[in-house]
């Protein structure tokens, strides 16, 4: 064996849907944060907090482009419980 080989259809198909170098799941979510925030500032200048946030999720997708998804997984699945402080540490909620 030469060892492990990629098959480009594999990867691509196993991929998650990527719109502008980040996933589409946190895309949407930029787009919301920078819409809500020119709603409230009524200035143009609120892109400018909407391209730093988008390149720091093209940074963050860059090794893996499902660490955002799974950061949202792990936030709306893994809350904190009540003796956190005493225990340092999570688990699931059921």
């Amino acid at each position: 064996m030469e060892g492990l080989q990629r098959d480009r259809l594999f990867v691509a198909l196993t991929r998650p849907q990527m719109f502008a170098g980040v996933t589409y799941s946190y895309f949407v979510i930029n787009f919301v944060v920078a819409a809500e925030l020119f709603l409230l500032f009524r200035s143009i200048w609120v892109i400018v907090p909407a391209l730093l946030l988008h390149g720091l999720g093209v940074l963050l997708c860059l090794n893996e482009p499902r660490s955002i998804d799974l950061w949202l997984t792990r936030a709306s699945k893994c809350g904190r419980v009540r003796n956190h402080g005493l225990w340092r540490c999570n688990s699931y909620r059921p």
